[in-house]
């Protein structure tokens, strides 16, 4: 995974050989991936940034003068699946106001999280809160993510579980790594390293399901139960799924 300054993405493409912003490259960003808001014609006007910055002001934040850092996987070769995203929006002081997690399932679809002061504990951002969104046929809509993501230093501890309507716990997710410099060196490192890791991903998720599947896991189609697909970007339509 890659962290990125928002305000950099421009200076990183002109110093980095193998990176570019909305441009094919070994490895690129395109702002039309993230924080498209739900609207019938979203404004492809703006960036990621000011897309971000509409959204913290819906939840009572200006974020005009924050710092603003994403943690995020780039297109490889022009393609890119992120489960899941993190902005994490500093003050001048590089004090941490608010994160902002932007998970992602296969069908594209996207739902925002958000992590004000209140839910800042030391360095790491706590929420317990009902998902409401449709990411694994084997999960319920309405059961619960259990989210510890601390702010990323020299090592990156994010965990994100969860909880069933009873608040027992049954599935944990953490994310792991220790902090490297990005450089055109890395890169290359990193394709050849871990080659079409975006493809890999989504091949992995589909593998398990389909382990999952194969042991008679109850399952649940993603057109069951629709109203508990809440706040919902780039919502997909399927079969017998009411607009």
């Amino acid at each position: 995974m890659f962290y990125i300054d928002l305000d950099e993405l421009d200076l990183l493409a002109q110093k980095l050989r193998w990176f570019s912003r909305n441009k094919f490259n070994l490895f690129s960003f395109r702002d039309g991936e993230h924080l498209q808001l739900p609207r019938e014609k979203p404004d492809k006007t703006k960036n990621t940034r000011q897309h971000l910055e509409d959204y913290l002001k819906e939840n009572g934040v200006d974020g005009s003068r924050l710092k603003i850092k994403l943690l995020t996987n780039l297109n490889v070769l022009g393609y890119n699946f992120n489960p899941v995203s993190f902005y994490y929006c500093f003050d001048q002081e590089r004090n941490p106001v608010c994160c902002v997690a932007e998970i992602s399932n296969t069908y594209r679809e996207m739902k925002l999280f958000f992590f004000g002061r209140d839910e800042l504990h030391g360095d790491t951002f706590k929420k317990i809160t009902t998902k409401y969104f449709y990411v694994s046929p084997f999960i319920d809509h309405d059961d619960a993510f259990d989210f510890k993501l601390k702010v990323p230093a020299d090592q990156l501890d994010i965990k994100i579980n969860d909880l069933d309507k009873h608040g027992k716990l049954f599935f944990i997710s953490t994310l792991k790594g220790d902090k490297k410099p990005l450089t055109n060196a890395g890169l290359l490192r990193c394709f050849f390293t871990i080659p079409l890791i975006p493809l890999q991903v989504m091949a992995m998720i589909h593998w398990q399901a389909f382990r999952l599947w194969i042991k008679k896991i109850p399952f649940h189609p993603k057109a069951e139960n629709p109203e508990l697909q809440r706040n919902v970007y780039r919502p997909y339509k399927t079969k017998n799924q009411p607009d």
